[in-house]
C-alpha cells in the first residue's frame, strides 16, 4: 500500500491540491472519498472537475445518487452513497463498476456506506475536518496503476507502508 498525507490550511490549499490531482486524472480513474459531513469531499471533486474543463455547475449528488458531467476533457461520474443502505448499494454496484473504466473519472462519495469490497481499482481519499478552514487529505491505494499518481502528488516524498 502507498499513502500520501497533505494538510490544507485553507480552501485555496484545497484548490491547489485538487488542481494538481486533476493533472493525473486526464486519462481517467476512480476515487472513493471518505469523510464526515462538511469535510470537503464535494469541494475537492468540484475543483478537480473544473480543472478538467467541466462547464456545468458541479453540485453534490446526495439527493440524486449520480451526477454526470460530459463537457470536460474526460467524462466525470460523481456518485454519493450517503442515502443508500447496503441493499441500495448492491442494486447500483454493477453501474459503479461500469462507470470505473479507464476513459472516465469516477468519484464515489461516502464509500464507507457500501460495506462492500469494490471489485475495481481505485484511490481511497480520506478527508478529515481539522478546524473551520483546515483539512487533512490522505490518499491511499493498493493498486499499482495508481501508485504513480500518489508519488506525483507527494513529489516522491511518499510513505511506503
Amino acid at each position: 500500500m502507498i499513502e500520501y498525507k497533505f494538510i490544507a490550511n485553507n480552501l485555496n490549499d484545497t484548490k491547489k491540491l485538487a488542481k494538481k490531482f486533476a493533472q493525473f486524472m486526464k486519462t481517467g480513474g476512480c476515487v472513493c472519498l471518505y469523510g464526515d459531513i462538511g469535510a470537503g469531499k464535494t469541494a475537492f471533486c468540484r475543483e478537480v472537475a473544473k480543472t478538467l474543463g467541466v462547464k456545468e455547475e458541479i453540485t453534490s449528488p446526495s439527493f440524486v445518487i449520480l451526477n454526470e458531467y460530459k463537457t470536460g476533457i474526460v467524462p466525470i461520474y460523481h456518485f454519493d452513497l450517503y442515502r443508500l443502505e447496503n441493499e441500495g448499494v448492491k442494486s447500483i454496484f454493477d453501474e459503479l463498476e461500469e462507470y470505473t473504466n479507464s476513459n472516465v473519472v469516477t468519484f464515489i462519495e461516502w464509500a464507507q456506506f457500501s460495506n462492500l469490497k469494490t471489485p475495481f481499482e481505485c484511490i481511497n481519499l480520506q478527508i478529515n475536518y481539522l478546524d473551520e478552514t483546515k483539512r487533512e487529505f490522505i490518499f491511499k491505494t493498493e493498486f499499482e496503476k495508481y501508485n504513480s499518481i500518489i508519488r506525483g502528488l507527494s513529489n516522491n516524498e511518499t510513505i511506503m507502508l
